[in-house]
Order: structure tokens, then sequence, then C-alpha cells
């Protein structure tokens, strides 16, 4: 075993608080975030704006619906999945499904944490500033 995951794109979501006992209600929290902006998550997540993921999130073959925002325990089928053991200890991470392999891992952090965090896009703040 080579040690790489095959779904490298998959983005493992977690900050500290989340990864400690009680952790669970934060990834919650932050799961729901992301649901409120489903839409731009899909549109950041492929070169192509979601063209190329809406051929790959049909909602078959372990894939969520590119329509629909969903999450679950130990459900490969989901947009967001809480890993099994993570519901079990009640803190750990989660994984968003939704990059497409031909991601910009960069733009898919900034994403995450533009929803997560509020935190503005670095070209958004160049352009105020000058």
């Amino acid at each position: 075993s080579s040690g790489i995951n095959a779904e490298w794109p998959l983005r493992p979501g977690s900050t500290e608080v989340m990864r400690n006992p009680g952790g669970m209600k934060h990834i919650i929290a932050a799961i729901e975030l992301l649901s409120k902006k489903h839409k731009e998550h899909i549109e950041e997540y492929d070169p192509s704006k979601g063209v190329d993921n809406a051929r790959r999130l049909t909602g078959e073959h372990e894939t969520a619906s590119i329509n629909e925002f969903s999450y679950g325990v130990a459900n490969r089928g989901c947009s967001i999945r809480i890993p099994r053991s993570v519901d079990k200890d009640g803190f750990g991470y989660f994984e968003d499904r939704r990059p497409s392999s031909n991601c910009d891992p960069y733009s898919v952090l900034n994403r995450i944490m533009k929803t997560m965090f509020g935190t503005k896009d670095p070209k958004e703040s160049k352009s105020s500033e000058e």
C-alpha cells in the first residue's frame, strides 16, 4: 500500500474545537453553515464552475446529487460525510465529498474558510486596498 488515499480530493475539515471532546456540536454547526452556501461551493469545487461535477455528482454510485446538500454518518452518498468513528467518539472531523478530482485545493480551502469563518477572499481584499 502506498498510503495515498485514492479519494484525495475529499476535503477533511476540522478545527481544534472539533477535534476535542464535545466537538460534534461544532462539526454540525460547520456543516449547517456549509449547507447554506452549497451552490457557491459547487461552483468553486471544479474549474468549470460545476459543469464537470454535474456529470459526477448524480446521486448514484456513492455520490450526492449536485442539486441537493446532504450530510450523514458513514454515508458516502452525502455531500458531507461524518466518519462512523467521529460519531462514536463525539469529536473529530468531517469530509466534504463534493470537490472534483481536478479542483484547485487552495480555492476549495478558501471557499470553506469563507463559509465557516467569514474570511474574505484575498482577491477582494487587494481590490479594496487599492
